[in-house]
């Protein structure tokens, strides 16, 4: 029997350590499909949405879930240090390594100490192999604990910066698209000076790039919360898709080959992202987009000098177009609890930089009194 508990001991360590190394060291993603880590999240994710789904109020719910993404990677990063504690404990209990230790016969729970202590190299020395066999799995032990630790301090700057990487981009289209962006904000606000909305697509094209390099290698990264409720990775990706799709449609002045570039990129990222979480895609139960909302987008547009070429081929177009990105992005929007922006605001809106706690500005003249429902109140 110990044989056997040996031999699953070890396949417990390889097991972990292969995870480890997957999620922290391997640049790219695995698509092997079952993983420990993903399985993790999807354990703890169940409950978390479950708690999320019963908060009524969107600004408490967003407090509540951008706990989730930093808190659970401290929970998987200590659920695989136990378990590398537990499966070297279970490695020497089931050798039988001779301790030098004052407790004898040696219970199950002084090997998970001496693992413990070895693992994080305290250095106690309270209790000690004396056997080759128990000494070479200590020296293993410890370097294994050490490089995790080493790993560990190394891999959460990482983490931080391309979450850095990416709020910075969507802090930056806050005063382009509005807040939360949508399309018809970008493209009205770009009606007068419509050139530099290739740069602003280009610019986003590596952003989708750099997204999906880098939420590919490290998912916890979705579950990070914007620093604004009316923010997030997503919406803004789904912002300057829909933008991408009207100036494909066709844009007087705008730039189609660009339009078609970050179109692409984004919807790369989109689909990817997708099959990380296994999150099917499927239709909306809403319409983004009816007929009156492409109406009312087109007079909008219209009036800020941005024409959008009308006729069936152009709905037709835009139809076909939507429909390779949109079931990807309600089904990411329904898993990460996320709401898809708008193609047009429904009222009047202010951007996050013109409020604050005590006030809001309208026109850049006047001081308005707040609403709750604003970002910064």
């Amino acid at each position: 029997m110990k044989p056997l508990i040996a031999s699953l001991s070890i396949l417990l360590l390889f097991a972990i350590l292969l995870d480890a190394f997957e999620t922290i060291v391997l640049p790219r993603r695995v698509t092997r499909r079952f993983r420990f880590a993903r399985f993790f999240y999807r354990i703890i994710w169940i409950p978390t949405a479950s708690w999320a789904r019963r908060i009524s109020s969107s600004r408490r719910r967003e407090s509540f879930l951008g706990f989730f993404g930093p808190l659970s990677l401290i929970m998987l990063l200590s659920v695989w240090a136990n378990g590398l504690i537990f499966g070297f404990g279970v490695l020497y209990w089931a050798i039988e390594s001779p301790l030098d230790a004052s407790t004898a016969p040696h219970a199950f729970g002084t090997y998970i100490y001496l693992s413990g202590t070895t693992f994080f190299t305290l250095g106690y020395g309270d209790v000690t192999p004396t056997a080759p066999a128990g000494r070479v799995i200590a020296v293993f032990e410890a370097g294994i604990g050490f490089g995790f630790l080493a790993l560990v301090i190394g891999y959460l700057p990482v983490i931080y910066q391309a979450f850095s990487r990416r709020e910075a981009s969507i802090s930056l289209l806050d005063a382009r698209a509005g807040s939360p962006p949508s399309a018809a904000e970008l493209l009205r606000r770009h009606g007068h000076n419509i050139q530099e909305l290739e740069q602003l697509l280009r610019d986003w094209e590596r952003w989708a790039a750099d997204l999906l390099e880098s939420h590919l290698s490290y998912p916890v990264l979705c579950y990070y919360r914007s620093q604004h409720n009316n923010q997030s990775w997503l919406s803004a990706l789904t912002a300057v898709l829909d933008a991408s799709a009207l100036v494909m449609v066709g844009i007087d002045g705008a730039s189609k080959r660009q339009a078609q570039l970050t179109f692409a990129m984004a919807r790369h990222a989109v689909v990817d992202l997708a099959q990380i979480f296994i999150a099917s895609p499927r239709e909306l139960t809403l319409d983004r987009l009816p007929a009156d909302e492409l109406d009312h987008l087109r007079a909008a547009l219209r009036a800020a000098g941005v024409r959008l070429a009308t006729g069936a081929n152009a709905e037709q177009l835009l139809s076909e177009l939507r429909a390779m990105y949109e079931p990807f992005v309600s089904t990411l929007a329904d898993f990460l609890f996320i709401e898809l922006p708008p193609w047009v605001p429904t009222a009047e809106t202010y951007d996050n930089w013109q409020t604050s706690r005590w006030g809001r500005i309208s026109r850049l003249a006047q001081q308005e009194q707040p609403s709750e429902q604003e970002e910064h109140f």
